[in-house]
């Protein structure tokens, strides 16, 4: 994948180069500046998002909400290890708020604790959930639209909870009811 970015890349570069020399440099500089901001923006807002996600951990919100989801847990992962649970609730909430990249630690977490325990089935239906994840507020998409200037930055809602919900659905029946093998 890398290779064929490259190539994409030099072959933009090579034709704004010859089509319109005198734009390629400002073309460029502007490219890398608004990479740069965006990435800056990006680093707020995870960092925010992950200092609320310690907070929750400290203050044991995150053990209540595991030990509130347990049983929701057992049943659809297959899963009494309260610690999984514990990462599992963490990582389905931060994809509910849309911040896949707070939910993605607690997901590694989880699948840690269900190796433990040589849950494959749990493991692989949460490397599913959180590909997929239900995104009832996409924060990430919203912030980043309106670091873009967009006028109506929210309007992502709904089609984005339509789309998630979907593929999360899609995605888990498919698992769960397609061939044995996948399942093992």
């Amino acid at each position: 994948m890398n290779a064929i970015f490259t190539g994409i890349f030099l072959a933009s570069l090579l034709a704004v180069a010859v089509i319109s020399p005198e734009g390629f440099l400002p073309a460029l500089l502007g490219g890398a500046e608004k990479s740069l901001a965006m990435a800056v923006t990006l680093f707020g807002i995870y960092a925010v998002w992950m200092g609320l996600s310690r907070l929750a951990e400290k203050s044991g919100l995150s053990g209540a909400a595991a030990k509130a989801l347990k049983p929701m847990c057992g049943k659809i992962f297959r899963t009494d290890n309260t610690a999984a649970c514990e990462g599992i609730a963490m990582n389905l909430a931060c994809n509910l708020l849309g911040i896949g990249g707070a939910a993605t630690p607690y997901a590694v977490k989880a699948i840690g604790e269900l190796e433990k325990d040589n849950n494959s089935f749990a493991q692989k239906l949460l490397f599913i959930v959180n590909a997929t994840s239900v995104q009832l507020i996409p924060t990430t998409v919203i912030a980043l639209r309106t670091s873009a200037g967009s006028a109506a930055a929210a309007d992502i809602v709904l089609p984005s909870l339509i789309c998630t919900t979907f593929s999360t659905l899609f995605a888990a029946i498919v698992f769960i009811f397609g061939p044995k093998k996948w399942r093992c």
